[in-house]
């Protein structure tokens, strides 16, 4: 491990990334995969795991931005990605010319990427996303038939193709939601609709992680795991991870940074929340809320230190936090602390770390920060 590597860094397994593509491939064995690299990959890093996604059979890559989906290709990656967060004035023409496939979800974008596509001379390939029930982006079913009026109407025209027609669920993550159902039956009628009009989709999806784990009906044409491929359950009702066959990607490490003895009635870091009750030993590892490690965790969060899992002592600070190693005395400075990686090692995982901050395992990823080194395995 370098030098800029041992305060604290982030594991990526990308052996495990391309493990959980080919294990949601198989829950999905008529569909293709888009794995969703958004958000540098859930914090993973965008182009490492797409390549290694791309390796293990992902036909699709999924991104939010256009500037995502843009880096990509320009850091060489090929093959079909789409972006699906725009707004006005977005960068329409350069998605067009990197052949990126683009999502509109009312008539405004529709208007923007046919002019932008006029100014090319190229075709633009877009996709429509009908909002069946989510209420975020996405075409409401009152304005659908506008939408699949002038889309057709631009497709003839030359200025755009309809390469897909896709919604989001809301509560997938939750089995037996009665707004699955309802969705679901929301989005065949959006899109029998728009095949009425003469469009013709070369992909129809829906299913994010948890309903491609979950809800074969949903998995039409093409799956959207994000999280999943990454190795995380999208949710604990679900089953862990390896319940779900996957395998977490990612391992949050550090190294113990101080030992000391200090005795009972100690204060512990700001505000002196944690308070010493006998003479201890505590570990200052170094890593704080500036690198990810959320704020909220603090006086929950479990570190694996010198074999055994701790909880952090008093508050999260920005580059620091401490753990009562409990009177221990066997771990010494520089011994590593695992602050989530794979229970499956006897580890904290993001989900530890998620129920401890009272939020979910999404944001406990995602949320690692730039100053922290990624550190690749099996590239």
């Amino acid at each position: 491990m370098n030098e800029t590597a041992t305060r604290v860094y982030a594991e990526i397994d990308l052996d495990a990334v391309r493990g959980n593509v080919r294990a949601l491939r198989e829950r999905a064995p008529r569909a293709e995969v888009m794995a969703v690299v958004k958000a540098d990959a859930y914090g993973h890093g965008a182009l490492p795991c797409a390549k290694a996604a791309r390796q293990a059979g992902a036909t699709w890559l999924g991104t939010a931005t256009p500037d995502e989906a843009l880096a990509l290709r320009a850091a060489g990656v090929e093959g079909r990605i789409m972006c699906w967060l725009w707004t006005p004035g977005g960068p329409w023409r350069e998605a067009i010319e990197a052949d990126v496939d683009v999502s509109v979800s009312g008539m405004w974008a529709l208007d923007e990427v046919r002019e932008a596509a006029r100014a090319t001379g190229r075709t633009a390939r877009i996709q429509l996303k009908a909002d069946t029930g989510l209420g975020r982006n996405g075409c409401q079913p009152a304005d659908w038939e506008e939408l699949v009026t002038a889309a057709v109407a631009a497709q003839a025209e030359g200025t755009v193709n309809v390469t897909g027609v896709w919604s989001h669920f809301a509560c997938a993550d939750e089995p037996g939601h009665p707004s699955i159902r309802l969705q679901l039956a929301a989005f065949r009628d959006m899109l029998a609709y728009a095949e009425k009009e003469g469009v013709d989709p070369e992909v129809r999806h829906m299913a994010n992680s948890p309903a491609t784990l979950t809800l074969p009906e949903s998995h039409f044409d093409l799956v959207r795991p994000g999280l999943a491929v990454y190795g995380v359950s999208p949710a604990p009702e679900l089953g862990t991870p390896a319940e779900l066959g996957l395998r977490p990607a990612m391992t949050l490490k550090a190294s113990v940074a101080l030992v000391k003895t200090v005795p009972a009635g100690h204060g512990v870091s700001y505000g002196h929340h944690y308070v010493t009750e006998r003479e201890t030993t505590l570990a200052l590892i170094p890593a704080g809320y500036a690198d990810g490690v959320p704020r909220h965790g603090s006086g929950a969060g479990p570190v694996l230190v010198g074999g055994k899992i701790r909880t952090v002592a008093g508050r999260v600070a920005m580059d620091q936090f401490v753990v009562d190693l409990g009177g221990d005395r066997d771990v010494r400075v520089g011994d590593e602390a695992v602050i989530f990686g794979d229970a499956e090692r006897g580890e904290p995982t993001a989900e530890d770390w998620a129920q401890a901050a009272h939020t979910i395992a999404y944001e406990i990823v995602t949320r690692i920060g730039g100053r922290v080194p990624r550190v690749y395995l099996g590239g």
